[in-house]
């Protein structure tokens, strides 16, 4: 069974980060995490949960680290990871998303932002429920024509 990939998305900046980052839930899988891979895709990514920080021994590119609390909120980001370091150890982290460099600057991306993560479909029915809400006039609106 191929695993589902998730979307991530910085509801503070209103902007997407990735649409195609893989979990790593299980301790080999964060363990490996990128090791072995050649490059990563501008849509790619890999989601740490739980991790506190991370490295990147045998990791051939660097990398936009992005740690989150419990609630998804950024507690601490690092642009342009460099390949074969130890990462920061962060104790109010409990995931860290692994991204392509640039991603952080071309989001906008700072602590205290919220994340939402999840499947694609999910965060299809997100944007769909949002598109569907009413668009309210501000009362000092002028009427078109006026």
């Amino acid at each position: 069974m191929k695993q589902k990939k998730y979307c991530v998305y910085n509801q503070t900046s209103e902007s997407f980060l990735s649409m195609g980052v893989d979990p790593a839930m299980t301790i080999f899988a964060r363990l490996k995490g990128l090791i072995g891979k050649l490059k990563l895709g501008f849509d790619e990514g890999l989601w740490l949960v739980p991790s506190r920080g991370i490295h990147t021994v045998g990791v051939c590119f660097p990398l936009d680290l992005i740690y989150l609390d419990a609630n998804n909120r950024v507690v601490h980001v690092v642009e342009s990871f460099p390949t074969f370091r130890i990462g920061p150890m962060r104790s109010d982290a409990s995931s860290v998303l692994a991204l392509p460099p640039h991603s952080i600057y071309e989001s906008q991306t700072q602590p205290g932002d919220q994340m939402v993560i999840c499947i694609a479909e999910e965060m299809e029915e997100r944007l769909s429920r949002v598109a569907h809400q009413p668009v309210r006039t501000p009362a000092f609106a002028v009427p078109v024509g006026a």
